[in-house]
């Protein structure tokens, strides 16, 4: 899955409760929120440990609508990214709903108590941190009722 030097370690975790587990506490560790990315049936996930590179794979993509910041959020089967301490970077497979366009979130950071999100043009936008602390504690079903 990961493309890294010959001697960097990687960790593979398979099964949903594992996963959920072992994303949730990265989130932690790197300053994130635990309700930021509220995948759903996780089936596998991991982490190359000498380039940052983590990924997760659920049985398939899902909508999730974020109350408290009104957007609707696509995430693809397969979510990647480079991590560090605050930041994801080079993200693959999370899309925001703007307007009628589905837009790549292609970075994220943390930093004094709000998420800032990028596009692969440099536009952004922030939230409160506060906006995905519950989240992940009620994953809105209805979000299937926001596609198009």
């Amino acid at each position: 899955m990961a493309a890294g030097g010959g001697d960097e370690k990687i960790i593979t975790i398979r099964g949903g409760k594992e996963c959920y587990d072992h994303s949730s506490k990265l989130l932690e560790e790197l300053g994130f929120p635990r309700g930021l990315l509220p995948l759903k049936d996780l089936e596998e996930c991991g982490m190359a440990a000498g380039s940052g590179f983590i990924w997760m794979k659920q049985k398939s993509e899902y909508e999730h609508f974020f109350r408290s910041t009104n957007s609707l959020v696509r995430y693809d089967r397969e979510v990647s990214a480079f991590v560090e301490k605050g930041k994801m970077t080079k993200m693959k497979g999370i899309k925001s709903r703007q307007f009628l366009l589905w837009v790549p979130i292609v970075e994220m950071s943390v930093s004094n108590h709000k998420v800032f999100f990028k596009t692969p043009l440099e536009i952004g936008r922030s939230f409160p941190v506060s906006a995905f602390l519950d989240d992940h504690h009620h994953h809105d079903d209805k979000s299937k009722d926001h596609k198009k």
